[in-house]
């Protein structure tokens, strides 16, 4: 019988390098773009067995969404463990929002 066994979110970016980069280095992801040089079609950054797509979509503009939900909306959810270790180690180096300090509350972080 047939079996899924992962899936991996993919999101478009309009210049996805820069904060390809970045997660690369405030997130430590490791990342492999392709091709190997510009122009970049898209890239995938790896951590612990968890695969994120940026797909370069040239003048993309995501709709911000977040206010058609009382509870906001999210594009994709991660499992884990050590939230609270993971955000301490990464909060000086990504933007935050309140949404995201919102969702820590609410899982007792």
């Amino acid at each position: 019988m047939p079996r899924l066994s992962s899936t991996t979110p993919a999101f478009p970016w309009p210049t996805w390098a820069p904060r390809f980069a970045g997660m690369k280095s405030r997130l430590a992801f490791k990342g492999n773009p392709f091709p190997e040089t510009e122009p970049y079609a898209f890239g995938i950054l790896v951590r612990d067995g968890i695969e994120i797509m940026l797909q370069q979509l040239e003048g993309y503009d995501k709709p911000d969404l977040y206010q058609l939900r009382a509870d906001g909306i999210w594009d994709v959810y991660i499992r884990m463990d050590g939230v609270k270790d993971f955000y301490e180690s990464v909060r000086e180096h990504v933007e935050s929002s309140g949404h995201l300090k919102k969702v820590l509350y609410a899982m007792g972080v």
